[in-house]
């Protein structure tokens, strides 16, 4: 897999990871560790994007 593609892939996962989180904070019945998670893999993500971007 190129860069490129590995980017796009990263940052497709990453605002479906973003998307997820959205609907999970306005659902009452979330968990807030299973939201905290998310946002843990969410960032985990982007600084993936950053290290490879800057690369």
């Amino acid at each position: 897999m190129s860069l490129t593609s590995h980017l796009q892939e990263l940052r497709r996962r990453h605002e479906a990871l973003a998307e997820k989180v959205e609907m999970a904070q306005r659902s009452p019945g979330t968990d807030d560790l299973v939201i905290a998670e998310m946002k843990k893999q969410k960032l985990k993500l982007k600084e993936e994007i950053t290290k490879l971007s800057a690369g």
